[in-house]
């Protein structure tokens, strides 16, 4: 997959951003250079390897330090959503960003 300066100036536009043309056309080879990485991961036969959990196991038996989960904060919602604005049903309502 790659991009296409359409394609960089509809993100900027999404992101709010006014991109010079350098600028787009660097973020534009920036980005598909992001992309041509991911592919060449992609083709990387993993067939039959195990995932890690922590990067040092590939090297030597990692026991991980994992705590219980736990509750260790009272429940405070209703006191942080006082000053909200507008909440309904427990959620924070904010206006639209995306159009």
């Amino acid at each position: 997959m790659s991009l296409t300066p359409i394609d960089i100036q509809r993100i900027a536009q999404l992101a709010q951003l006014r991109l010079d043309e350098p600028t787009s056309a660097r973020m534009l080879t920036q980005i598909n250079g992001f992309f041509d990485i991911v592919e060449q991961m992609r083709a990387v036969d993993t067939t039959g390897v195990d995932p890690l959990a922590h990067p040092v196991a590939a090297m030597q038996d990692i026991q991980l330090r994992l705590r219980d989960d736990v509750v260790s904060e009272p429940n405070q919602r209703e006191a942080n959503q006082k000053s909200a604005p507008a909440v309904e049903r427990g959620l924070f309502l904010v206006p639209k960003v995306i159009e």
